[in-house]
Order: C-alpha cells, then structure tokens, then sequence
C-alpha cells in the first residue's frame, strides 16, 4: 500500500472543498488548512498538498493563497 491510498479521492475533495469554502473566515490560507486537516485526520501538509493539487487540475489560484 503506497502513502498516497490512505485517503480515498472522495476524502480529498471533501477536504479541498472544506478548504475552498472556509477560506473567508480566516486571515490565511495556511490557518484555514491548519483548522480543517485535523477534522479529516491528516496533517496540515497533507492538506495543502492536496490544495496546490487542486489549483494545479483546474487552472484555479485562490484569492488567499497569494495574501
């Protein structure tokens, strides 16, 4: 079992999704990603990793990333 089959890929989105939608109610992205990964049982890493994957697929770059 390699590192990346941990989390299923409907995880992931779900969590990238949190992500998306929480953002306005912190002052980073960071502190957005560091609020929500333990509510998923991952690392804040794990999770940002998972954001620039996101941003990468769809061409998209959040507002908060570049703050």
């Amino acid at each position: 079992m390699t590192k990346n089959t941990r989390f299923s890929p409907e995880v992931r989105q779900r969590a990238v999704r949190m992500v998306l939608e929480s953002q306005g109610e912190y002052d980073s992205q960071w502190a957005t990603i560091c609020s929500i990964a333990p509510k998923i049982g991952c690392t804040p890493e794990t999770l940002r990793v998972w954001v620039r994957q996101h941003e990468r697929d769809t061409g998209a770059v959040m507002e908060a990333h570049h703050r």
